[in-house]
């Protein structure tokens, strides 16, 4: 079974046919962990499909007795964009199949009502909801449900293409394996000159549908294509960086760099040139943590122009700091530093403004004015 959508609507026709059934014996006939049977289960659960689990000798997983959940009620459409992205309708929606994913619901899910003094605690579906949009991400909306008619025509596409960080777009001839969606961005997966590539949809700028058929890699699959294409980003050569910041902003850089923040480590509350242990402090003002991110190597030996972009896109680049400002080289010092006098910008905090940066130097100080 190539992905949980379609093991979902594999699992409800199981259930159909078979009276009881365990989780057990549903691992063993899908190749997959209990584990993963246990929360696809779930799934159905939270979606409002009449699953019925229980414990012990006898129990099992069913359908509960006289429950509508009936496949063959499904239209092609409909099972169509089950099996695709699975009961979640915001996703159905980008690709232009919203009606008949709520259709679809409609005649699978069980008829709720409101609950009654004494009835047993209310599904996980009515007290969690998901949202998988990415904080403050802009709404770009590439059009995936055209995209995605095209493809399944299963011919080769021409492209125009515009890579991270470029100003002008080029024109590409591949061969598409199909879309991921990942961290609620939309990716084409194609071969190019029999290379696997990843183009973000943000950034194409065009497609045109070819006469000829794709000419695939032999044994190549869209979720084999889009795996590799993952692990090859994830698994890329790396140095560590290691950094001072404010403590007031990991949470942040935690959301921002995710697995690239390597570890964090709490460092003591700086104010001007005197240093206070963490645990004598009455609050976060001025703390800093020593933070380590994993950096592409290549920044470091001028090569970042060689690195494909897909891979230099989802990177955080690096370059080395020439000048900072006298707030960011808090707790920082040099033994030749050169500073540009703004004090008069921070009128009644001059003073400390001035005193911050003259002590940033160990041996030659050079005011600017």
């Amino acid at each position: 079974m190539s992905g949980k959508p379609q093991r979902l609507i594999a699992l409800l026709a199981v259930l159909q046919v078979r009276r009881v059934t365990t989780a057990e014996a549903l691992a063993a006939e899908f190749g997959v962990s209990v584990r993963t049977i246990l929360r696809d289960i779930q799934a159905l659960i939270d979606a409002d499909i009449p699953v019925l689990t229980e414990r012990g000798k006898y129990g099992g997983i069913s359908l509960l007795p006289g429950s509508q959940a009936d496949l063959s009620k499904l239209t092609a459409s409909e099972a169509d964009v089950i099996r695709a992205v699975g009961f979640d309708l915001g996703r159905a929606a980008r690709l232009g199949a919203e009606t008949a994913a709520r259709s679809a619901a409609g005649k699978l899910t069980a008829k709720r009502r409101a609950p009654l003094r004494g009835d047993p605690p209310l599904a996980l579906s009515d007290v969690l909801t998901v949202d998988n949009r990415g904080w403050f991400a802009a709404d770009e909306s590439p059009d995936v449900a055209s995209l995605a008619r095209d493809l399944r025509l299963a011919r080769r596409l021409r492209i125009r293409y515009r890579h991270s960080g470029a100003a002008e777009s080029q024109v590409y001839v591949v061969d598409p394996y199909g879309l991921l969606l990942r961290a609620d961005r939309w990716y084409l997966i194609a071969d190019s000159e029999s290379r696997p590539r990843m183009y973000a949809l943000t950034r194409l700028e065009h497609w045109e549908l070819l006469a000829e058929t794709r000419r695939l890699r032999v044994g190549a699959t869209l979720a084999g294509t889009a795996a590799e294409l993952g692990r090859s980003l994830e698994s890329r050569h790396e140095i560590t960086v290691t950094a001072l910041l404010d403590a007031d902003r990991v949470d942040i850089a935690r959301r921002i760099l995710g697995s690239r923040l390597r570890s964090v480590v709490p460092g003591p509350v700086a104010r001007d040139n005197t240093t206070v242990s963490d645990t004598t402090a009455s609050s976060n003002e001025g703390a800093r943590a020593t933070v380590k991110v994993a950096v592409l190597k290549a920044f470091f030996e001028g090569t970042e122009g060689e690195l494909s972009f897909p891979l230099r896109r989802e990177s955080d680049e690096f370059d080395y700091g020439y000048a900072l400002t006298v707030h960011k080289a808090q707790g920082s010092q040099w033994d030749d530093v050169m500073l540009f006098d703004e004090s008069f910008a921070f009128r009644e905090h001059r003073a400390r403004w001035l005193y911050t940066g003259l002590t940033r130097a160990a041996r030659k100080l050079t005011v600017v004015r």
